[in-house]
């Protein structure tokens, strides 16, 4: 169902707000429309987008077996848990809140609203930059299986990566038109994660035992620990789960609730084999590309690579979409998609982001460190400060005394993990920028 315009050209409310029950805020995009299905589908192609081919060697790597396992156990149970609060706000004092940047500004006020606005967009935006050096990454192990010239460096498939990421983006106006890519998004992240399960087991069990101990000094090791908590809490987690659930059919809060225990439990498995299986197969040597690391058969890596490439088109796609929706609804983009005014606007704005995105992408080809970060600026605050502390104002009449000091325990010591996490972040950043030059050939 499409949006259609006021008399003087402003998008009004796409929905009945007496069919929804609730308020509605303003969009130029679909709401209400998809099942809890869907939603769970959507959030599990974030979890195991091609990210997932990262966490052996960004995750297991810094923290070993033991803290690793524990690790990921507890960020699913922890994500899942705040993810829960948000999304019991979502219809709080009957108004729906489509964006998160919403539900922090009319339980806060303007100033959250537009600190909340740029969290979250900082948090979207670096998620997208590291999925175009990924894809970039996947094209560019392809032409090593059959080219070794080295003619074509990484910031080359970065480039064409961001030219395929902007054509899809204009091609697919909004999230819930996805549809059918999500059920190749899901055929593509089964192709990664079952080849290199595959290949990874047969590798660990054809080699020598494999170093597990990890590296580095005691104040290094101390600095990369912290940078993998962060890399914990970024694999679980959106940034945008209000915009998600604006998608979900009534009632929005059940149906939501079932999107996520779908998500953190059947959708956490392929993420779990794969990081496991991964570490297992090759220790502390584990690449940050898990593909780059895994021998066997040309055609098959070739596949997985391509499957992962696709992956992330879609996955970008996603994660971006907040940012559309925002400068689709503000510019008053409306009526058929196909129209030409809306397909120049698509091509202006959403090209013009993908072109910063791009251009930072291979600036900085730095994707462990880019976890991080986000981890720390952004994720440690949406999914988890910003979710307790809401939800203890919202419901302080109604809690006790003990369950408002769990949140704020909750408050104050992800506030911390934030600050340790950021400043971990930024050392790794310098450090490798020291050692590689910017539009590095990683």
């Amino acid at each position: 169902m499409q949006g259609v315009g006021d008399a003087d050209g402003r998008p009004r409310k796409l929905h009945d707000e007496e069919r929804l029950g609730d308020d509605v805020p303003e969009t130029a995009h679909q709401i209400s429309t998809d099942s809890w299905f869907q939603a769970g589908f959507v959030l599990t192609t974030g979890v195991n987008s091609v990210y997932v081919l990262g966490y052996s060697g960004t995750i297991m790597v810094p923290l070993g077996w033991i803290g690793g396992v524990v690790g990921l156990i507890l960020a699913t149970a922890i994500s899942l848990y705040a993810n829960t609060l948000v999304a019991k706000l979502h219809e709080f004092g009957g108004k729906r809140h489509i964006r998160y940047r919403d539900l922090a500004g009319y339980i806060y006020g303007k100033n959250a609203y537009r600190i909340t606005w740029a969290l979250q967009y900082v948090n979207l935006f670096m998620i997208n930059i590291g999925y175009i050096i990924l894809a970039g990454s996947a094209l560019k192990a392809v032409y090593h299986l059959f080219r070794e010239d080295h003619v074509m460096k990484l910031p080359y498939f970065i480039a064409i990566a961001g030219v395929v990421c902007a054509l899809f983006a204009i091609a697919t106006p909004h999230l819930s038109a996805l549809r059918i890519w999500l059920g190749f998004s899901t055929f593509l992240s089964l192709v990664y994660i079952i080849v290199a399960c595959v290949l990874s087991a047969k590798n660990g069990i054809d080699s020598p035992p494999r170093d597990y101990n990890i590296s580095g000094s005691t104040g290094s090791r101390i600095f990369t620990t912290i940078g993998a908590a962060a890399n914990l809490v970024f694999a679980f987690n959106t940034g945008m789960l209000p915009e998600i659930q604006a998608t979900v059919r009534k009632p929005a809060v059940k149906n939501m609730l079932k999107a996520l225990y779908f998500q953190f439990t059947v959708g956490v498995l392929p993420m779990y084999a794969v990081t496991f299986i991964g570490y297992w197969a090759y220790g502390s040597s584990t690449s940050t590309y898990l593909l780059n690391s895994v021998k066997g058969p040309v055609w098959l890596k070739a596949f997985a690579n391509i499957a992962a490439f696709l992956q992330s088109v879609i996955a970008l796609h996603i994660f971006a979409s907040p940012t559309y929706e925002y400068l689709d609804t503000k510019f008053g983009i409306t009526g058929s998609p196909l129209a030409i005014k809306n397909l120049s606007f698509r091509l202006a704005a959403r090209g013009g982001y993908l072109a910063i995105s791009t251009l930072v992408s291979a600036l900085l080809p730095f994707l462990g460190d880019f976890e991080s970060l986000t981890g720390a600026l952004s994720t440690f605050p949406l999914t988890f400060i910003l979710a307790n502390h809401m939800y203890l104002v919202a419901k302080k009449n109604k809690l006790t005394s003990l369950q408002k000091l769990w949140h704020w325990l909750n408050v104050c010591f992800f506030g911390l993990m934030s600050v340790a996490a950021t400043v971990s972040a930024l050392r790794l950043i310098a450090v490798d920028s020291k050692t590689y030059s910017l539009f590095a050939d990683l």
